[in-house]
């Protein structure tokens, strides 16, 4: 075979995978249908397990180097309580950062590209090549107007939420919810700003620098308001600003808004098969959940680091290799299901209830149960670790 792993998708889960592969001595092909640098539809956070990722790799001194801004203080404003402050984060990295996506997944691409993986773009996958029992054993493509095919021991669909991969490999979903909302982003200049999130009924907006000094700035609508909201977006995305986080809003209006408004109505939710014989999923194709609590990079990385650490030196026995990639889906699941739950509940972006106020009302008086809830966002942590005994202290004194 010609490639031990081909990789369909360069951008945050693929590049990734390819890297690591070609790190542990593979040799990688790695396709992607777009060209380096280059942007997409992004809400740009990288939490804090993420963070940690890039620092294992020794690229996030890379990405400080882009002038992408760390993110060390978050402010969360639900009703009447206001949260700040910064996770305990992971392996060390407490903050957390927000790149533009031309700049990381061409950092991404490059690194792949120096670990000794080959990087074809502007490449499309038409088809998986099949043995006589059916494995996958490659790709068929085309390359610049050139029809080509390649075979290696796994191919990895990590070609995004719409994925050609698990298309034609014909990977069953084994979740599926609703959509659940849409959401809108822009650019402004001149407006400062920390990681921010501001929750309504019904509303959610956020902030957060980004490359360029400038400041992304998100709002969220429920997905049955999406045909109205898209009639007149610019209008929408700024009246759900200034209803919802109106601090924000005048600090727009000292500011001046660059390129073009961005959205996207079709935040899908839902698990697929993880692995068949010679194929695999990683990120956006094998997994996608509601962007609102922004962890989808993070995510994508750990995936790549488990596939890779499940499937190295298993590449050349196929009887291992499917073992090994069942060991990878099992893992992903596990460690995935749980953030899946806790973002679609916060997508459905339901009133608060008694309950969970009396709880932040508590958390927000210690600092150390502030940064456990930013660590709980973030997905550092499960949300579990918030019932200390000094919650339950703070709890007691305010029932009194």
């Amino acid at each position: 075979m010609g490639f031990d792993a081909i990789v369909v998708g360069a951008r945050c889960a693929g590049s990734p995978t390819a890297m690591l592969l070609a790190r542990a001595g593979h040799r990688v092909l790695l396709l992607d249908r777009g060209e380096f640098p280059s942007d997409t539809i992004s809400t740009h956070v990288i939490h804090q397990p993420g963070v940690a990722a890039l620092a294992r790799w020794g690229l996030l001194e890379e990405l400080r180097a882009t002038g992408c801004p760390p993110l060390r203080h978050f402010r969360y404003q639900v009703g009447d309580v206001r949260l700040a402050g910064c996770g305990r984060g992971v392996a060390g990295q407490r903050a957390a950062f927000a790149p533009r996506r031309f700049v990381l997944d061409d950092l991404l691409a490059r690194a792949a590209v120096a670990a000794g993986a080959e990087l074809r773009e502007k490449c499309r996958v038409t088809g998986l090549l099949r043995d006589d029992s059916g494995r996958v054993v490659g790709v068929r493509g085309e390359h610049r107007g050139v029809e080509f095919t390649e075979r290696a021991a796994l191919v990895v669909g990590a070609d995004g939420m719409r994925s050609s991969v698990a298309a034609h490999a014909g990977a069953a979903f084994t979740t599926w919810d609703e959509r659940l909302t849409c959401a809108y982003y822009s650019y402004w200049t001149g407006v400062p700003a920390d990681l921010e999130i501001y929750e309504t009924p019904g509303s959610w907006v956020a902030a957060t620098p980004t490359h360029g000094h400038a400041t992304l700035v998100l709002t969220y609508f429920p997905q049955s308001r999406f045909r109205a909201v898209r009639a007149d977006a610019r209008r929408a995305h700024l009246e759900r600003v200034r209803g919802t986080a109106p601090e924000l809003f005048e600090r727009l209006r000292g500011g001046e808004q660059v390129e073009r408004l961005r959205g996207s109505g079709d935040q899908q939710n839902f698990f697929r098969e993880a692995t068949g014989p010679g194929w695999v999923l990683v990120g956006d194709a094998g997994h996608h959940k509601d962007s609102i609590t922004a962890r989808g990079i993070s995510d994508a990385f750990g995936q790549a680091e488990s596939l890779a650490r499940h499937i190295s030196g298993e590449l050349d026995s196929p009887s291992r290799l499917d073992a090994a990639l069942r060991g990878f889906a099992a893992e992903r699941d596990g460690a995935l299901t749980p953030g899946y739950g806790a973002t679609l509940s916060v997508a459905r972006m339901m009133p608060p209830n008694e309950h969970r106020m009396a709880l932040l009302r508590a958390i927000q008086r210690d600092e150390e149960l502030t940064s456990i809830y930013f660590d709980a966002f973030a997905g550092a942590t499960d949300i579990t670790a918030l019932y200390t005994p000094r919650l339950r202290e703070l709890l007691v004194e305010d029932m009194g």
